[in-house]
């Protein structure tokens, strides 16, 4: 059986990476067991540094995150390089012997069959790829937020200045156009301004939800109203927000979010709470909201500051 025993008592086999390079990952905790991927040859460098799921964050040696596909692809490997070396085994023994005379009797063995098949697998197609701004680790995964597989750094503040980042490009374009669709397109990267930091605020209150006064509070909160959003985070997080920016920033992006909400839900006329509520009395109830490109881009500057300071006040977003 030589050629078996010629086989090494372990083998080195490589996951192979997709067409972009990445190799899929899959968390081990059983109530997550979510696939991600991540792109070799970035991020941090070191010996024994722990894999982190962008889902749950659950750490562990980057040996626990396999995916299944990956594992029974590594078997069906060994146990074709195995099943080939004992079929090259077998057939070294075959025979044949011929009958002789009137009434001989012949014998023979012959072996047939092939090696165990390897299982071949494609990673799978995800959502949002991501580029770590702490580690420059290249990744991808559902959804838009997560951990970063190496450093554990959440995504979610670089996801908003990267969506803000697009309003400000919409704007550029805005500017080029006839005013009709310029003032849709500023209509457009106000709405796209608050929804990217609701979706943000909600997604750091979430992390941070059991650290709360409230836990299922927490992981309801908007930021659609910044008025009402500043309560909220007092009462769950003890932490004012308002803080995080000037006074006169504050009343600019208070007046900007209602503006907004007129123009989602009330085809931009103002209404009798909009007055009250930001305290804008050069308009008049009935009358369209306006809103410009100047006003836009300082309210996506005031964003990017008061999100920096959220992500910053409730401790990077860790936990």
């Amino acid at each position: 059986m030589k050629h078996l025993d010629n086989l090494d008592p372990q083998f080195s086999i490589s996951i192979p990476p997709d067409e972009d390079g990445f190799v899929g990952r899959e968390c081990p905790v059983p109530e997550c067991e979510s696939y991600f991927k991540i792109q070799l040859g970035t991020g941090l460098n070191g010996e024994n540094l722990p894999c982190h799921c962008p889902y749950c964050g659950h750490a562990a040696g980057p040996d626990k995150f396999f995916t299944k596909a990956q594992v029974e692809y590594v078997q069906s490997v060994v146990m074709n390089k195995v099943t080939g070396a004992l079929l090259k085994d077998l057939k070294s023994l075959e025979f044949n012997h011929p009958p002789r005379g009137g009434f001989g009797i012949g014998i023979s063995m012959k072996v047939s069959g092939q090696p165990t098949p390897i299982s071949h697998y494609r990673e799978k197609q995800l959502e949002t790829e991501v580029l770590c701004e702490q580690c420059a680790l290249r990744y991808m995964i559902y959804g838009v937020f997560g951990f970063c597989p190496d450093c554990r750094v959440h995504n979610s503040f670089q996801i908003l200045k990267k969506n803000l980042e697009l309003v400000g490009k919409i704007l550029a374009v805005a500017e080029t156009q006839e005013q009709a669709v310029a003032q849709s397109l500023i209509e457009n990267g106000l709405e796209d301004c608050v929804s990217a930091f609701d979706g943000f605020g909600r997604e750091i209150c979430r992390l941070h939800a059991k650290r709360s006064a409230d836990l299922e509070k927490a992981e309801k909160v908007s930021f659609q109203n910044l008025e009402g959003a500043k309560q909220s985070t007092k009462l769950l997080f003890n932490l004012d927000l308002s803080a995080g920016i000037t006074t006169d920033e504050w009343k600019m992006a208070v007046l900007a979010f209602q503006k907004r909400h007129l123009l989602s839900h009330k085809m931009g006329v103002i209404d009798d709470e909009y007055i009250p509520k930001t305290g804008d009395t050069h308009t008049a109830v009935g009358r369209k909201v306006s809103i410009g490109t100047e006003e836009v881009r300082a309210i996506v500057k005031i964003v990017g500051k008061l999100g920096g300071y959220l992500f910053d006040a409730i401790g990077h977003a860790r936990s």
